[in-house]
C-alpha cells in the first residue's frame, strides 16, 4: 500500500504543481518521447542482464509492490520448526533424524509448517546444515564461516535486481537528453513553420529531459530501494536459522538455542519469549490429514 501511495504522491505533486503554475498537462503527453526513453532503457536492461536476473527482477518488483516480507507467523514457524528439529537431533539416532533433512516434504516436522516448505531457499539452508550437524565432524567456527559465506552469496543473488534497476535509473536522465536532442533535431527541420508549431515541437523535445529525470528519481530508483528493503527483510530468516543452529552446536538446549535466533528479529517484529515458548511447546498446527485421522 505504501508503494502505491508514495508513487501517487510523488508524481501527483509534480504534475499538480505544474498544473497549478498554469501549465497545460496535455503538453506533457508526448508518447514518442516516452517510447524513445523507455524503449532504450528496456533494451539496455536486456543487454546488461542474463535472463535469470530479468525474471528475478520481475518477481522482485511484484514482491515490493505487495510488500512480501516475513510476517510474525513466519518467524514463529521457523523458530518452532528449528526447536522440533533440534529436539530430534538431541534425542534420536542419526538414522531416525536423517529423513527429516533428506526429504523435508515428507517430514512430520516440516509438514506442520507449510509456509516454511514453500520457502525453498530457506528450507535448503536448514536441511544442508542439519546434515552437517548429523555428521558431527565439522567444528562450530567452521560451520559459522561457511554460513557467512553462503549468506553473502544469497545476498549477492537477491540484490541483483536492485543493481540492475539502479543502473537503469542512472541511465534514464541521459536517455531523456537523447530523446530531447532528437526532438530538437525534429524541430530544426521545421524552422519554416509558424512560431506556434515550432514552439510546440521544442516543448515536446524538452519533455524528454523532464521524463528521463522523473522516471529515474521518482519511479525506478524508489522501486530499486524498496526491493532492497524487502529482500533484506527476507534474509533475516536465514540469520535466525544461523544463530539458532550455532547456539545448538555450542551445547545450548533447544529452547535456549531458539532464543538466540529470536534475538536476531528486529524489536518491532520480535515475538515475546512467552509467545515463542508457547509455540514451541504446542508444536505445529495439525495438518488436514492429521485432523481427519484424529476424527
Amino acid at each position: 500500500m505504501n508503494f502505491v501511495i508514495g508513487l501517487v504522491v510523488a508524481i501527483g505533486s509534480v504534475l499538480g504543481g505544474y498544473a497549478a503554475l498554469g501549465g497545460h498537462l496535455e503538453v506533457l503527453f508526448q508518447p514518442y518521447e516516452f517510447i524513445i526513453i523507455c524503449g532504450a532503457a528496456l533494451g539496455i536492461f536486456i543487454v546488461a542482464n542474463p535472463m535469470a536476473a530479468i525474471k528475478d527482477t520481475g518477481r522482485a518488483i511484484v514482491e515490493s509492490i505487495f510488500d512480501k516480507v516475513p510476517k510474525p507467523r513466519d518467524f514463529l514457524d521457523v523458530l518452532s520448526a528449528l526447536h522440533a528439529l533440534m529436539r530430534e537431533l538431541r534425542g534420536k539416532s542419526r538414522a531416525e533424524v536423517e529423513p527429516h533433512f533428506d526429504n523435508p516434504a515428507s517430514s512430520p516436522v516440516f509438514m506442520g509448517f507449510p509456509r516454511l516448505l514453500d520457502n525453498k531457499d530457506l528450507l535448503t539452508f536448514i536441511c544442508d546444515y542439519g546434515r552437517l550437524i548429523i555428521i558431527g565432524n565439522a567444528k562450530t567456527h567452521e560451520i559459522e564461516a561457511l554460513m557467512d559465506e553462503e549468506l553473502e552469496t544469497l545476498a549477492y543473488d537477491r540484490y541483483k535486481p536492485v543493481h540492475a534497476l539502479q543502473n537503469i535509473a542512472d541511465s534514464l536522465p541521459a536517455l531523456g537528453i537523447v530523446a530531447a536532442v532528437l526532438g530538437v533535431v525534429h524541430a530544426m527541420g521545421s524552422l519554416d513553420s509558424s512560431p506556434e508549431v515550432l514552439g510546440g515541437l521544442i516543448g515536446a523535445a524538452l519533455v524528454g529531459t523532464f521524463a528521463g529525470i522523473l522516471l529515474s528519481y521518482a519511479v525506478v530508483l524508489p522501486i530499486a530501494l524498496k526491493i532492497k528493503q524487502v529482500r533484506q527483510k527476507q534474509l533475516r530468516l536465514f540469520s535466525l536459522v544461523k544463530q539458532s543452529l550455532l547456539a545448538f552446536m555450542n551445547g545450548a538446549m533447544p529452547q535456549v538455542a531458539v532464543e538466540f535466533g529470536r534475538k536476531t528479529i528486529p524489536s518491532k517484529e520480535r515475538p515475546t519469549i512467552d509467545t515463542v515458548e508457547n509455540e514451541t511447546i504446542a508444536g505445529p498446527a495439525p495438518t488436514g490429514d492429521a485432523v481427519k485421522e484424529a476424527a
